[in-house]
């Protein structure tokens, strides 16, 4: 088995530009900045129509911690009930108690109303106490796979806590690298970690089109942050030189 390329797309037109590229899947979310939210129903409804590649939606219902309270809660079983009747063929989940447990109780809830999606648990993970203890919680949820960096800033850096995990996972569930994934270092982190699935932003500095900019705007730049199909493209030619 090929690896698996996922590309972390903060809009439509970014998806559609990693399935150019040469993505095998699409993690769909907003707020890049901000380390991702839930995308809007317009977003999702648009990716699902125009995607051929499996789209994944991100469920995160605000920036900030893992540990969620009852509105929270009900926020993201409602956009989990909204990936389901669109077609989208996964969501991202993730969520911590205040010990830095993952709180099963409330993923219970999440992986259940998902149904028939499969489920991906998302960078919480590494926030977690004890990630041995949080793996076998995720796999005892059912959950396809973790995002994780092993626990560390980048995934470069987490590379031997990775290979760890995918030792203990031992086929039980996916370990799916991510964070600082670039054309240069994927191969290596690849190699290292023994991850199959790999995760990356691909990101690129799309330029406004904009002839008049009112200067008096000072910090408000015009530009924006998408995905970069040639990047994905690098991402994809320097996983192949080791498939």
């Amino acid at each position: 088995m090929g690896h698996v390329l996922e590309i972390a797309s903060n809009s439509v037109a970014s998806a559609l530009a990693a399935q150019r590229g040469g993505a095998d899947r699409i993690e769909l979310f907003d707020n890049l900045a901000e380390g991702g939210t839930t995308p809007s129903f317009g977003s999702i409804a648009l990716a699902r129509e125009e995607l051929r590649i499996p789209l994944f939606v991100l469920i995160r219902p605000r920036p900030g911690d893992f540990h969620y309270d009852a509105l929270e809660r009900e926020l993201m079983l409602r956009d989990i009930q909204q990936c389901r009747a669109l077609g989208c063929d996964g969501v991202v989940i993730g969520a911590l108690d205040a010990d830095g447990n993952v709180d099963v109780p409330l993923c219970r809830e999440l992986v259940r109303v998902a149904g028939s999606m499969q489920v991906t648990f998302h960078r919480a993970f590494d926030a977690a106490r004890d990630l041995s203890a949080a793996l076998e919680d995720v796999i005892d949820l059912g959950c396809q796979r973790v995002l994780s960096s092993g626990g560390q800033a980048s995934a470069e850096a987490g590379a031997d806590t990775l290979a760890a995990l995918v030792n203990q996972a031992s086929g039980r569930i996916s370990v799916m690298a991510g964070a600082g994934i670039k054309p240069g270092n994927i191969a290596s982190v690849a190699q290292a970690t023994g991850c199959r699935e790999l995760h990356a932003s691909a990101k690129g500095t799309r330029r406004s089109a904009m002839r008049f900019q009112n200067p008096a705007l000072v910090g408000l730049s015009p530009d924006w942050v998408a995905t970069d199909a040639d990047e994905v493209a690098a991402l994809r030619a320097a996983l192949a030189s080791i498939a």
